[in-house]
């Protein structure tokens, strides 16, 4: 089905994490290592892979330069941090840096499935806590962007506005297509007139800047 990379220097976690991928994917072929050498090595190896999850603190990481690296050499495969760290701003700089995705590692079992899920999907995933966190902070400090200009905001479609909200929820195109009773590739669409609208480069973005958005004055119109 799919062909993912773990990789990760602790052994009980990358058993973890296989069990997760083997019960929520079946038939998926899991690669695994324990340093960002035999990560790179792997992903020149095996041209086919469909996901990395990447641990930020194994041996030859450095931080976030071993994602730069991974993302240089295998441009074209999504890279998902999963990772114990919770610091806001390294989860959006993983990011920024390229990555698709930031699983914390004390999520649920249930949870990690979801998220693996939208990532291979074509979604980018973050923690709902890091969302709403992110969200509270930008209310305060002043000194950040308070989100899009009412121009911008007014130049989407009422159903644009409801695929927004819904994002910035934390919902996934599926569950989006679902509570709004269209089809998933109608979301993907929607999803796509939305970042190009309000000028921003992905779904992240969007939901960050969207945080303080009193939809209900909008769809009033």
């Amino acid at each position: 089905m799919y062909k993912i990379l773990i990789a990760d220097d602790h052994p009980l976690f990358r058993e973890a994490i296989h069990n997760v991928i083997s019960d929520g994917f079946p038939g998926s072929e899991v690669l695994e290592t324990a340093d960002l050498d035999s990560a790179l090595e792997l992903t020149q190896s095996a041209d086919d892979l469909d996901l990395i999850l990447l641990d930020l603190n194994m041996p030859g990481m450095h931080g976030l330069g071993g994602l730069i690296n991974l993302r240089n050499e295998a441009p074209t495969v999504p890279v998902v941090i999963v990772s114990a760290e919770q610091d806001k701003q390294v989860v959006l700089q993983a990011i920024t840096y390229g990555a698709v995705g930031f699983i914390t590692k004390s999520s649920p079992r249930s949870q990690m499935t979801e998220a693996i899920e939208q990532i291979l999907n074509g979604n980018v995933y973050l923690p709902p806590d890091i969302i709403r966190t992110q969200k509270n902070t930008s209310r305060r400090n002043q000194n950040e962007p308070q989100g899009f200009a009412p121009e911008l905001l007014q130049a989407l479609t009422r159903k644009q506005l409801l695929v927004l909200e819904r994002m910035t929820k934390g919902e996934s195109n599926k569950q989006i297509a679902y509570n709004l009773d269209i089809a998933e590739t109608t979301v993907k669409a929607h999803v796509s007139a939305i970042l190009r609208k309000l000028n921003v480069h992905n779904r992240v973005q969007a939901i960050l800047s969207a945080g303080d958005i009193d939809f209900t004055a909008y769809l009033r119109r």
